[in-house]
């Protein structure tokens, strides 16, 4: 894959989540693809992606999707993001990356790297606690 081969999956991945449109995802999907991602309970089929939108748009329907930056090199591409939602009074932001395999221009597989346990908390009732607890300052 060529530059302007990555850079067209990363606008047409981009302008799927800006208009959340089931159709934009299932286009850059191939119909066996494989979605390993943290927030589901088990890997989710590419021809599933419609239904996966439709369902997230439902549950989270003021989630935002913003890209950050992204690389490739072969038939990878990374894609780094940060997304948002409103819960109650509160928004919370979050951050993560997506390795995209292609081909042919659409993904085969997709693993989406990403910390949930802010997200766990929350749903727990719990504040977020850091594993380190650091002084103000370390010199």
């Amino acid at each position: 894959m060529i530059e302007s081969e990555a850079q067209d999956f990363v606008n047409r991945f981009a302008a799927a989540w800006a208009t959340r449109d089931s159709n934009a995802f299932i286009a850059i999907w191939h119909a066996d693809g494989r979605l390993h991602s943290p927030f589901n309970s088990r890997i989710v089929e590419g021809r599933e992606l419609g239904k996966l939108n439709e369902l997230l748009s439902a549950q989270v329907p003021h989630l935002t999707w913003t890209l950050l930056s992204w690389t490739w090199r072969g038939d990878v591409v990374v894609v780094e993001w940060e997304n948002s939602n409103r819960y109650g009074d509160r928004t919370l932001r979050w951050r993560g990356v997506d390795k995209f395999t292609l081909r042919d221009g659409r993904v085969v597989e997709e693993v989406v790297y990403v910390d949930t346990a802010p997200m766990q908390a929350m749903r727990a009732g719990q504040p977020v606690v850091p594993l380190v607890q650091l002084a103000d300052s370390l010199i």
